[in-house]
């Protein structure tokens, strides 16, 4: 179990890091140095270095700045290494120097510290990292994005009359000629929300799947979907703004609710 929230953490960490910090390297550095520490406190150091490797695979194999190159599959992976750590290895019966301290309750009972690791590995990893998982989704789907150019219908040339030919007003020399001003582009255009929207919808679903409050759940997925029909009613023959909620929120769902089903499954093992 441990090595699930380490891992977790750590990932979700460095992509913390390399989104806010200006220089990515001292962010990097103070992140290894902290968990680190902790895994040290916490009798858990390999575990810890082994999370750090993984973290610097992911940062590598899953940039921010262009397309991933082996698309969503390290997310794959790493939810397969992470479900096979809590399956297999579960909770410790020592924590270190930490344990012999630890002390954290819940209205479900005692909470260890390698499940709180775990459920902290878990929240920091719905934050940035799952949006980087949802766009490498999009981007392997070739689902088009608001900030790509809207593909256009095939539109088909009707016959035109000529028009005749006015000379320019003017000298006759080309600074003489209006050009049609041209109206810039906004750059707040396209749904820019989306990456605050989706760590906060991740991490709600989350709490409230594990707090088996369903219905609750389904009338915010709902909600969801009626708050986009407006943007979605407007799309065009292509079907591109549909199919980029479809795969977008599909994707972040499921992540979210693997999660809470990570979390559930330590809990209760």
């Amino acid at each position: 179990m441990i090595i699930a929230g380490f891992v977790l953490l750590a990932v979700g960490a460095v992509d913390l890091v390399r989104q806010f910090a200006p220089r990515r390297w001292i962010g990097y550095l103070t992140v290894a140095v902290l968990l680190l520490l902790l895994g040290s406190v916490s009798d858990a150091l390999l575990p810890m270095i082994a999370a750090l490797v993984v973290g610097a695979l992911w940062v590598w194999s899953m940039p921010d700045e262009r397309r991933a190159p082996l698309g969503f599959w390290p997310a794959v992976i790493l939810g397969l290494v992470s479900v096979g750590a809590v399956v297999w290895l579960g909770a410790r019966a020592d924590a270190g120097l930490i344990g012999d301290v630890w002390s954290l309750r819940s209205p479900f009972g005692d909470v260890s510290f390698d499940l709180a690791m775990l459920v902290l590995g878990a929240g920091v990893f719905l934050l940035e990292s799952s949006n980087l998982v949802v766009r490498a989704a999009l981007d392997g789907e070739h689902t088009w994005r608001p900030s790509d150019p809207e593909p256009a219908a095939p539109v088909v040339p009707e016959p035109t009359t000529p028009v005749p030919l006015v000379p320019p007003v003017g000298d006759g020399s080309d600074a003489a000629v209006d050009a049609a001003p041209t109206k810039p582009a906004d750059p707040r255009g396209g749904f820019k929300g989306g990456r605050l929207i989706g760590p906060l919808e991740r991490t709600i679903v989350m709490i409230l799947t594990l707090a088996a409050a369903y219905p609750v759940l389904a009338a915010m997925l709902a909600a969801k979907g009626i708050v986009r029909f407006p943007e979605i009613s407007r799309d065009g023959e292509t079907g591109a703004r549909a199919e980029y909620f479809l795969v977008g929120s599909l994707v972040s769902w499921v992540i979210a609710l693997s999660a809470a089903f990570l979390v559930w499954w330590a809990a209760h093992s």
